[in-house]
């Protein structure tokens, strides 16, 4: 594959001299001028990746490509217009509108008539709107333009169904150690100097880049900035120098629930590793406390219920500690009651019996309760058969007198099934002496 550079793309060690231009950046600098130089994508880019098989045809369809930033969509979009001989046309769903969206359109039939085909590349694509989306499904049919659009965000939820349709999604995986080593190695020669960093703080640069390319571009960048002759950093050194990169967390975001997803699913999976690894992750992200508190109740009721009811007694008193301490101190508490929850035994037997509970109250309509266990504090009411024959079930046998409670057209009904686990163990030996009662007392 050639190894020319595309249109709109700067070309490699452009500060060296070879271009007489304002600086760029060193992430701008060192931005790939083939395919065959992205790195961390082989599952695309590789001898047998999607994108490596429709070259080979020199045509493209409609693309999406999702994955977090720093990871290549944007120079891959550059490179493959190049590949396949397309003009290469950028607009940002952030700063453009409809009269963009048409300006481009209008240019690109225009170019078509030339012979010349078009790839808009359209970053943050998520951002339109469901009409600005739709605007793109007429010239992606009819080929004015071969649409590659970018997100962070999961198209599946983000992005019109109809457009999906007419796309292939390719996802974009963050860049791994190995990935970002390459383009450390790419910097130094680069510059032609060496990191200031020794093998600690090399790891550590890696780790705070986060698997964005970008990212790690920039920071080895400001750590050249920052290093005095022959100075070189520890990791201790190189996060103050830095004040250490915030891991890339949007609360209102797929990573945000991506991420309280993983530590429910470890709670309930009884990992309280795993659960505080996330709950970790989220604190150091910025997210706020008491919606992780509030997360952990939610836990102690869905996951666990009455198999150990200690665990609600103990997520509430986390939430109350940490009202009563705040940060840093009582995010343990926190913490604490997510160990708990963690090695509590498991049961949904409670969350299962309230969701068939609610199923059958709403399909069975208004029905009346039986009378004998209504109130009747009027004659009328005691003359209609109200709380006639109702047995107080403290003056029975057992304090249980077996009674029907439900109304009499819908029957007697079993939602709540404990399990053998935990306190539910007593529970169920309990419901089971009942129904036995409940038999005798019939027959």
């Amino acid at each position: 594959m050639s190894a020319k550079r595309p249109q709109g793309t700067p070309s490699l060690f452009a500060a060296a001299g070879l271009d007489h231009d304002a600086p760029h950046p060193l992430a701008d600098r060192l931005r790939p001028a083939s395919l065959a130089e992205v790195v961390g994508q082989d599952h695309i880019l590789g001898p047998d990746g999607a994108l490596t098989r429709m070259l080979e045809t020199r045509t493209l369809g409609s693309l999406v490509f999702w994955g977090p930033p720093g990871t290549g969509k944007t120079t891959v979009a550059r490179l493959l217009a190049h590949a396949t001989d397309l003009h290469f046309e950028q607009l940002s769903a952030v700063f453009s509108g409809v009269a963009d969206l048409k300006k481009a359109f209008d240019a690109a039939r225009a170019r078509r008539e030339t012979g010349q085909g078009t790839l808009l590349f359209v970053d943050e694509v998520h951002r339109f709107n469901r009409a600005q989306q739709d605007s793109f499904l007429p010239v992606m049919e009819d080929g004015t333009v071969v649409l590659v659009g970018a997100t962070t965000e999961n198209p599946s939820f983000e992005l019109n169904a109809a457009l999906l349709s007419r796309a292939r999604v390719l996802v974009f995986r963050p860049l791994d150690a190995e990935a970002i080593e390459k383009l450390l190695t790419r910097a130094e020669s680069a510059e032609g100097k060496p990191l200031p960093l020794d093998a600690e703080a090399r790891a550590s640069l890696v780790r705070m880049a986060d698997g964005d390319g970008r990212a790690a571009l920039t920071l080895a960048e400001e750590a050249w900035r920052a290093a005095r002759e022959g100075e070189i950093f520890s990791a201790a050194r190189l996060q103050e120098v830095l004040q250490r990169r915030a891991p890339i967390y949007d609360k209102d975001r797929e990573g945000h629930y991506n991420l309280i997803s993983a530590l429910h699913k470890s709670v309930r999976g009884s990992d309280p590793d795993a659960a505080l690894y996330y709950l970790a992750r989220m604190l150091d992200a910025g997210e706020d406390p008491l919606y992780l508190a509030r997360r952990v109740v939610r836990m102690a009721v869905e996951d666990i219920g009455l198999a150990d009811p200690q665990a609600l007694v103990i997520a509430n008193a986390a939430k109350d500690a940490y009202d009563f301490l705040g940060s840093p101190e009582g995010e343990l508490a926190i913490a604490q009651a997510v160990i708990y929850v963690a090695t509590a035994p498991k049961s949904n037997a409670a969350y299962k019996a309230f969701g068939a509970a609610r199923r059958v109250a709403r399909e069975a309509g208004s029905l009346l309760p039986p009378k004998h266990i209504l109130n009747a504090p009027t004659d009328l009411m005691r003359s209609e058969g109200y709380s006639k024959g109702y047995e107080y079930d403290h003056d029975a046998e057992e304090a249980f007198s077996g009674q029907d409670y439900f109304p009499e057209t819908l029957g007697r009904q079993t939602f709540y099934n404990p399990p053998e686990r935990g306190f539910e163990r007593e529970i169920r030996k309990r419901l089971e002496y009942w129904a036995k009662l409940r038999l005798e007392r019939k027959s």
